[in-house]
């Protein structure tokens, strides 16, 4: 037989107590907190699970962050070649006012100054840059994506792209290739410009250039097409991703969070079973010596 005494009894309504207590602490603690798993030993399963969903959280927010970089660096792009497009136009309208055979040189040279100021927009268009970084020049890091000069010289590196990962198995392109929407040396939209010029000033019709020019005026046009479609593609990714975004954290609430209504209720029950144990422990604890004696 075992034998019960009162040290026994003590230790074991102690132990009761001790257990009690730390249940009321780990109520408190969910209802307090909020969050149903405060450590791993709460439950391997789900901490196994929210471990994951944290992951692919972390995951869908760089693929933001990527999306609004690469928005910036397309309304970045779309805003150079509007510019330039409306350079361009202003050109082809002055090339067109200057075949009027009425006009005197002097006309013609003050066109042809025209044109060249134009120019010179058009070529600060062609290296616009966003955060330091040329958007028509690729991974070239180049101060611009031409230098100056007749034609001015591309300075991009052929066959180089800025990506962007957008998604788990999605990229897309950000920046401009400067050389086919410009074009390079003799075949460029600037030798272009810079022929209607020499026209101007050497008191020659220009009007034989508007062929070049409208088809460098398409080839921009063009190019910004292609722009706009890869932003709405950005921007279609963009609420792609707001959508995982909130469906993750669903999952993750619903791993991690404590259900407030069913936490308070816990709280009172181990409450209460706390005070029992009090009683209880209280009551074990009182015989003393002389009770003994009697």
């Amino acid at each position: 037989m075992i034998r019960v005494t009162e040290q026994t009894m003590a230790a074991a309504a102690q132990r009761g107590l001790s257990l009690s207590q730390t249940r009321l602490a780990n109520a408190q603690q969910a209802a307090s907190w909020g969050q149903r798993i405060g450590r791993p030993s709460d439950d391997p399963v789900g901490t196994a699970g929210a471990l994951q969903v944290h992951a692919q959280i972390a995951a869908t927010n760089q693929y933001k962050r990527n999306i609004d970089d690469g928005t910036a660096w397309l309304t970045t792009l779309d805003g150079a070649l509007g510019s330039a497009t409306g350079f361009l136009r202003q050109v082809r309208d002055l090339t067109i006012q200057a075949g009027n055979g009425s006009l005197g040189q002097d006309s013609r040279n003050a066109i042809a100054q025209q044109i060249d100021s134009l120019r010179q927009d058009l070529l600060s268009a062609a290296n616009t840059r966003y955060l330091g970084r040329s958007v028509f020049a690729g991974t070239s890091d180049a101060e611009g994506a031409f230098t100056d000069g007749n034609p001015p010289a591309f300075n991009g590196v052929p066959g180089d792209t800025v990506q962007r990962r957008i998604g788990a198995d999605q990229t897309v392109r950000v920046d401009g290739d400067g050389a086919a929407i410009f074009g390079t040396g003799a075949g460029s939209i600037f030798a272009v410009l810079d022929a209607i010029s020499s026209d101007l000033r050497n008191g020659v019709d220009p009007t034989s250039r508007l062929q070049a020019l409208d088809t460098g005026m398409n080839v921009l046009v063009a190019g910004r097409a292609d722009i706009g479609t890869r932003l709405s593609q950005l921007q279609r990714a963009g609420s792609e991703n707001m959508t995982d975004q909130n469906k993750l954290e669903t999952q993750r609430s619903g791993i991690e969070d404590t259900d407030l209504g069913k936490a308070i209720l816990d709280l009172q029950l181990q409450q209460t079973n706390y005070q029992a144990a009090l009683a209880v422990t209280a009551k074990t604890l009182m015989p003393s010596l002389m009770d003994f004696l009697k």
